[in-house]
């Protein structure tokens, strides 16, 4: 491992990364049998950069191969008030099974040991290589979720308590997640009602008092098409919100539902959902048992 020169990304190097996310993504599911997960133009995936430097600019470790110089790895952390989440990380296929994805976690595990946080990530359960590198990390999993989408929009009534979020709502959104999840994003929820990238949308469910009981985030983008993060109080609330997400989008949004909500899920399924992979939210040290429905997302990672 000496001989790999481990750096913080640099801004001209945004392309290269994109192509490596499109590229060691794509080999892991068609190597599981599966299609390849972006299907586009490889420089599609520069909104994973451009998102995370906006919200946390120099926040990506990365691998370079000693005589090519080359980015050969990659990983997007993002330091908020209660913990850190790990990004995308990411390895080229032809390195493999050299540690690469283990040192540039490590680097964030030393980090975060440091200023005494717990680090969160969601990771996907069906690679046994990414269970391990994680959970052999000290890594726990803590909620297990099940990918799904709607092939189309649920006819149902939309919701009189939904309405579309503004960015005077985003201490609000933050509170409530603090409340039912323990932690706390709001930069990144005036990052997303800001919504400068063009690519966000979101909605809040009040109560006739006007109370907050849950929210829902989407993002549209080639790179990536998905519902969340949101949290709700109750399992309508998370179906309502769902539906209205749903309606906006051009394309078929997947999101995540955590397994245990029975009542949400058999709803979904109702409204003609499907099951396309699953994933496990892991922590690294403190934890707090969620009191409501959470949904995370991968742009950028809830953990």
């Amino acid at each position: 491992m000496h001989t790999f020169h481990f750096r913080a990304l640099q801004p001209g190097e945004w392309r290269e990364v994109a192509e490596l996310i499109h590229l060691s993504t794509n080999a892991w599911y068609i190597a599981s049998g599966k299609s390849a997960i972006f299907t586009g133009d490889p420089a599609a995936c520069e909104i994973f950069c451009q998102v995370y430097e906006a919200l946390d600019p120099g926040c990506c470790w990365v691998a370079v191969h000693p005589e090519t110089q080359r980015i050969v790895g990659s990983c997007f952390y993002h330091p908020r008030p209660t913990h850190i989440s790990v990004g995308i990380v990411n390895t080229h296929p032809s390195y493999a099974g050299k540690g690469l994805a283990r040192a540039l976690v490590g680097r964030v595990l030393e980090q975060a040991m440091a200023e005494g946080k717990p680090v969160r990530l969601v990771s996907s359960a069906m690679n046994l290589d990414s269970f391990s590198l994680y959970t052999r990390a000290g890594f726990v999993p803590r909620t297990a979720f099940q990918d799904m989408y709607l092939p189309q929009a649920p006819s149902v009534a939309p919701s009189p308590h939904v309405r579309p979020a503004v960015l005077a709502d985003a201490p609000r959104l933050a509170a409530l997640e603090r409340e039912l999840v323990g932690i706390d994003r709001e930069k990144d929820f005036r990052y997303f009602l800001e919504n400068a990238a063009g690519i966000w949308s979101a909605s809040v469910w009040e109560s006739e008092t006007g109370e907050l009981e849950g929210f829902l985030v989407s993002v549209a983008h080639a790179a990536s098409n998905m519902l969340g993060p949101g949290v709700s109080r109750q399992a309508e609330v998370a179906a309502a919100l769902i539906a209205a997400e749903r309606r906006k989008h051009p394309g078929i949004p997947v999101f995540l539902v955590p397994v245990a909500e029975a009542e949400l899920v058999a709803t979904l399924y109702s409204w003609g959902a499907k099951n396309c992979e699953l994933h496990f939210a892991q922590v690294h040290g403190a934890w707090q048992a969620p009191t409501g429905i959470v949904m995370p997302t991968f742009l950028p990672e809830t953990g």
